[in-house]
């Protein structure tokens, strides 16, 4: 069973209380192998939400923001399913692809990963990302409550994305309903135009190390001149 700990592509959709407790229970009980992805999660802190929520996969996967945006891809496993692994006579544990395969741990993308790790994305930096995300959340929500705009906005440790209806998806079709392709190519150049660039699908803010204050409050702005724009305000 292959999961994303919470959907991203569709947006941010956090899962349902007890959805992993049951998922984790229902795996063991069939022993199926769960394998949680975190490719776009570990916004949520130092070990992603793996960590963050507890979880206990069998196995769990990373991607490129490990080495800040250059190719790599890392996977990690309990003693159990490595011992299987490594037991196993016909295991295939070499990567032939030299620096072309995500796996193939080249000298660039290993440096990359240990700087990275080692010296951005620390657990200070993720606290602090976590907290000014935090920030940017409750500045949107006062402005949406000040205006009477029936929108939402919903966190994952560093990374808060808004959506045009009154309460946060429960499931990718809600998510995917409460698309506006119009809106969100307004909000996406309003933003632009005054120095707040959000990610080229959704309308997601995601904080880095270099991240401050005043960027966040240039962006609570921005959103609110966005809002009686399109209000007539």
């Amino acid at each position: 069973m292959l999961a994303e700990p919470a959907l991203t592509n569709i947006g941010i959709v956090l899962p349902e209380p007890g959805f992993h407790d049951a998922l984790r229970e229902l795996t063991r009980a069939h022993g199926t192998l769960l394998v949680i992805d975190e490719t776009h999660t570990l916004s949520a802190g130092p070990g992603g939400m793996t960590q963050a929520e507890g979880l206990e996969p069998d196995l769990v996967t990373i991607g490129k923001a490990i080495a800040g945006g250059v190719p790599i891809g890392a996977y990690g496993m309990t003693e159990d399913v490595a011992e299987r692994i490594m037991g196993a006579p016909d295991a295939d544990l070499e990567d032939v692809g030299g620096i072309g395969g995500t796996l193939a741990g080249n000298a660039l993308s290993l440096a990359a990963a240990r700087a990275t790790l080692g010296e951005v994305l620390t657990p200070e930096a993720h606290e602090r990302m976590a907290s000014l995300s935090e920030r940017l959340a409750g500045g949107v929500q006062r402005t949406l409550a000040e205006r009477g705009v029936p929108w939402h906005i919903v966190r994952l440790g560093a990374r808060a994305e808004y959506r045009f209806r009154p309460q946060p998806p429960r499931t990718g079709a809600q998510a995917e309903a409460a698309g506006d392709p119009e809106l969100d190519d307004f909000l996406h150049v309003f933003l632009m135009n005054r120095g707040v660039l959000l990610t080229p699908f959704h309308n997601m803010t995601l904080m880095c190390p270099a991240t401050g204050e005043s960027d966040v409050d240039r962006h609570d702005q921005a959103f609110a001149e966005a809002l009686d724009a399109l209000l007539g305000g």
